[in-house]
C-alpha cells in the first residue's frame, strides 16, 4: 500500500460474540488526521476500536491498519501491530505503585527496549512533549487527573506510533482540563501521528471542529455532523 492511509477498512462487518454490530464498514483515516468517533452507548464504537487494534478479527471485507493486513493478522503478530498504535484510556490505567518514570520504563522494557541510555532519553522526550518533565519522579496519586492523562498520552507516544486511539480520554476530566488534553492530541496529530478520539462530549467536538465518524443503527458514517 503506497498511500497515506493509516486506517483503511472496506466492506468490513464487525461481530461481537457472533452478533453483527456494524455492517459494511468503510473507513479511511490518513496520516496526521485528527478525527472524532461518536455514537450512543452500544452503537459499536468500542467494537470498531477493537477491530483497529486487533482485539476482534475481521472475517469479510478488507482492513489495513499501520500497514498490517487485519485479515491475515494472527496472534503472534498482534503485539507488532500494537507497537504502531498508542492507546489512551478514560481511566488512565497507570501502575499506581510506580513513579511516572517507572510507568514509562515498564512499557519500553515490555516492548523490547534494552539500552538504558536510550530508554532514559525516550522517557524525557515524551514527557517534554506533554509538558510533564518536572513530574518524572512523582507517583500517580500525586498528580491531578489532567496530569495523569498527560502521562497516559506520553505512554502512548513511547514507540512513536502512527496512530493514537483515544477512548473517551476526557471522560473523567473537568471542562478546562478536557480542552487542554484535546489541544495536546491535536498538536500530536499535526506532527504526523493520526488521532482517532471517541467522545460523547459535544462541547469539545464543537470547540475543536474536525472530521466526525458516527456509529448509528449498525452503520458507520464517515463524514457525519452533530446537531
Amino acid at each position: 500500500m503506497i498511500d497515506n492511509s493509516v486506517i483503511k477498512l472496506q466492506g468490513v462487518d464487525v461481530y461481537q460474540q457472533k452478533q453483527l454490530v456494524l455492517t459494511n464498514v468503510n473507513l479511511h483515516i490518513d496520516k496526521g488526521e485528527f478525527v472524532f468517533l461518536i455514537g450512543q452507548t452500544g452503537s459499536g464504537k468500542s467494537s470498531l476500536l477493537k477491530i483497529i487494534y486487533g482485539d476482534l478479527h475481521i472475517t469479510n471485507g478488507e482492513g489495513y491498519v499501520a500497514g498490517f493486513d487485519l485479515k491475515k493478522l494472527v496472534g503472534k503478530n498482534i503485539p507488532f501491530l500494537r507497537r504502531k498504535l498508542g492507546i489512551v484510556f478514560q481511566d488512565f490505567q497507570l501502575l499506581t505503585d510506580r513513579t511516572v518514570e517507572q510507568n514509562l520504563h515498564f512499557v519500553l522494557k515490555a516492548t523490547g527496549w534494552k539500552d538504558k541510555k536510550l530508554i532514559s532519553e525516550r522517557i524525557l522526550d515524551v514527557l517534554e512533549k506533554v509538558g510533564l518533565r518536572s513530574k518524572i519522579k512523582k507517583m500517580p496519586h500525586e498528580l491531578s487527573g489532567g496530569e495523569q492523562q498527560r502521562v497516559v498520552i506520553a505512554r502512548a507516544l513511547l514507540n512513536d506510533p502512527e496512530l493514537i486511539l483515544a477512548d473517551e480520554p476526557t471522560g473523567n476530566l473537568d471542562p478546562n482540563t478536557s480542552e487542554e488534553i484535546v489541544m495536546l492530541l491535536r498538536q500530536i496529530s499535526q506532527s504526523g501521528t493520526a488521532v482517532l478520539m471517541a467522545s460523547h462530549d459535544y462541547h469539545i467536538i464543537r470547540t475543536f471542529p474536525s472530521r466526525i465518524i458516527k456509529c448509528e443503527d449498525g452503520i458507520v458514517h464517515e463524514d457525519a455532523t452533530i446537531g
